[in-house]
């Protein structure tokens, strides 16, 4: 599962890139252990644990604290685990086996890997496809003008946020968004109950289009009863501008200046 931006939205998907991720991986066993043995030591493993990137990585070798959510055993063979892994973006699969074998005292190596969710995608949502499907959809809508298969491979940006509470913006604010400006309460027309202080959210207009993310700077319960003041500060805009009505006056330029 590997989403892929187009155009505007390709400011947005580092987002996705950076939320949790599913693993399901086939683990290799060096020696069989008993199982209890094995689920007991996956249990360790659960929670907020340090892991150092392999020797073959991207980023820095440096000591960092990933979080595991959950580590579920799916098969075991005494020699092969097959393990589904719901994880915080960064975790390295790889090292998690080898660091499970050197608890269990036997040794382990990752043999197999496949990711099954992204963020808000994933194998069951029935949003993935394969590479052979986009180049067909595309190759079908060049020489028949048939716009019908790309319509099911390129799905609207909004999918990729439906993770993240919501702002909703009235008509009026959305324009002046798209120009740089923050979001002032009398703009927000709804918030969504898992809006926090500090946290990330979507700024929505009341039709559903993305106008782009921003950090909140009040709770949603504190957003909903400001009258006045900055609630949202935008971080992301991906809506072009001219789509809503401008509603500030422009400055007139003072005659010989």
């Amino acid at each position: 599962m590997l989403p892929v931006a187009l155009e505007r939205m390709t400011r947005i998907i580092g987002t996705v890139m950076h939320s949790s991720k599913e693993y399901v991986c086939v683990m290799q066993l060096h020696r069989p252990v008993e199982e209890g043995r094995l689920r007991e030591v996956l249990r360790l493993f659960e929670g907020e644990i340090y892991q150092k990137p392999p020797l073959r990585s991207s980023v820095k070798r440096a000591l960092r604290t990933r979080r595991i959510f959950r580590i579920e055993l799916l098969e075991y063979t005494g020699k092969y685990a097959l393990l589904r892994v719901d994880c915080e973006a960064g975790t390295y699969m790889r090292k998690l086996c080898w660091d499970i074998g050197l608890v269990l005292g036997v040794g382990a190596h990752m043999r197999e890997l496949r990711r099954v969710r992204t963020g808000p995608f994933s194998e069951d949502s029935g949003l993935m496809v394969r590479l052979d499907d986009v180049a067909y959809a595309v190759i079908r809508w060049r020489e028949e003008g048939k716009d019908d298969l790309l319509r099911r491979v390129v799905i609207p940006g909004e999918y990729s946020v439906c993770h993240i509470p919501k702002v909703l913006v009235r008509d009026s604010a959305v324009e002046s968004l798209t120009h740089g400006a923050q979001l002032a309460a009398p703009g927000v027309a709804a918030v969504e109950e898992g809006v926090e202080k500090g946290g990330m959210v979507a700024l929505m207009t009341l039709k559903g289009e993305l106008i782009g993310l921003g950090k909140a700077l009040a709770s949603a319960e504190e957003i909903l009863q400001a009258e006045r003041g900055i609630v949202v500060g935008p971080t992301r805009i991906i809506m072009e501008r001219g789509l809503y009505p401008r509603m500030w006056k422009r400055q007139q330029t003072p005659q010989g200046a």
